[in-house]
């Protein structure tokens, strides 16, 4: 039976789950050649990227053109200075022109000065087909105007209308940006934190947009934090309703699932249906599981479910769908999964093994990629996940 909203208890991903992780075959992601990246945008770095979605989850396509968000940030001495100044980016793909495809590069999405925080992060994009209109949901980190960059995390959305002229994307007429709901600091931690370490800090950020086929509602998930939790470790997965046609009016609700005393971080969570299935899916990496438990690799997990609300358990019992290859485990990161089950994600430190990784700012510049990476694609059947096409 479907959990009901109001007495949601989140499903979890515990430490049975990772320790039963095994042979990693059939979830390996083909290894990345540094030699044959070429940047999407040279002179800047490029990172978690999102499609504009129509509102059944499917990529709005434009004259064969996808339109896309990504990070960005300028070429600095030190890539992990990039989420410190990170902006929106506007582009567009297609397919069928060189190995990786052809991008076209929109400049900021955001005109300055709109964004209400110091950086813009990671969410998703919705488009209203009716108005030529796009709405985007994004994670405004820090605050306008501080003088110590924060990591406070707040989500908000604004819209605007889309052009596509010879696959160049514009989008103009922003409307402010306002807050699509607010942490309730009982079952989400208030991220407003002024210090913190990526990868350490907690969360409400990742917007992602999805409407349910079962009661045509639209939902937002995102990345959360169990403020209840007293473990250092509290990661989940949190989700809000849409109470109005205009998707300016939002019911926060208990989260969806609980990674508490296990993981740190389950980034840019989203959700797909399929076959009768709901498979929501998450990123993390290894060194954000708790030091005290089991650990998975850098990777996509997921769990599946009947219901949008549950209860979930995890793909293939472990939870693990697809992973970067043992030798080079920081090649990739960020995954979005396509509603056609293709996969997009960043290329990190393609080529580097764990023994290789110095913790030096010059060293990362040299070996951080900082473009899309190739990508593959993902089969589903029933209660498990794999990587079907490296």
């Amino acid at each position: 039976m479907p959990q009901h909203p109001a007495t949601l208890r989140p499903s979890a991903w515990c430490a049975e789950h990772v320790r039963a992780i095994g042979d990693l075959a059939p979830h390996t992601i083909a290894a990345i050649d540094p030699a044959a990246l070429t940047p999407a945008l040279p002179g800047v770095d490029l990172w978690d990227l999102w499609p504009l979605q129509n509102a059944d989850g499917t990529t709005a396509l434009f004259d064969g053109w996808s339109i896309w968000f990504v990070l960005s940030a300028p070429v600095l001495p030190d890539p992990e200075m990039r989420h410190a100044v990170a902006r929106i980016r506007l582009m567009a793909h297609r397919r069928g022109v060189g190995r990786d495809g052809e991008w076209r590069d929109g400049g900021n999405a955001l005109p300055d000065g709109l964004n209400p925080g110091s950086r813009e992060w990671a969410g998703s994009a919705l488009f209203h087909s009716e108005t030529g209109d796009v709405t985007l949901f994004y994670t405004v980190a820090g605050f306008k105007g501080e003088e110590q960059t924060s990591v406070a995390q707040r989500l908000f959305q604004t819209r605007g209308t889309l052009t596509v002229t010879d696959g160049i994307p514009a989008i103009t007429g922003w409307s402010p940006p306002v807050e699509s709901f607010t942490s309730d600091d009982h079952d989400y931690v208030l991220v407003n934190q002024r210090e913190g370490v990526p990868g350490f800090i907690k969360g409400f950020r990742d917007p992602a947009h999805f409407r349910d086929p079962a009661d045509g509602r639209t939902y937002i998930l995102f990345t959360g934090s169990l403020k209840a939790s007293t473990h250092t470790h509290n990661a989940c997965i949190g989700i809000a309703r849409a109470e109005d046609a205009a998707l300016t009016q939002w019911t926060l609700l208990p989260p969806l699932i609980s990674a508490d005393t296990l993981n740190n971080e389950q980034e840019r969570p989203l959700v797909i249906h399929r076959n009768g299935f709901y498979y929501l899916f998450w990123s993390t990496q290894r060194k954000v599981f708790a030091p005290d438990g089991p650990s998975g690799p850098n990777g996509i997990y997921g769990m599946v479910a009947e219901h949008l609300f549950g209860p979930w358990e995890p793909l293939n019992g472990t939870g693990l769908v697809a992973c970067n290859p043992e030798h080079v485990p920081f090649q990739a990161y960020s995954w979005w999964v396509d509603n056609d089950l293709t996969v997009w994600g960043f290329a990190d430190y393609a080529g580097v093994s764990r023994e290789e990784l110095i913790d030096d700012g010059a060293w990362r510049r040299d070996h951080f990629a900082g473009t899309p990476a190739p990508t593959f694609r993902l089969a589903l059947d029933g209660r498990r996940g794999w990587v079907e096409q490296a």
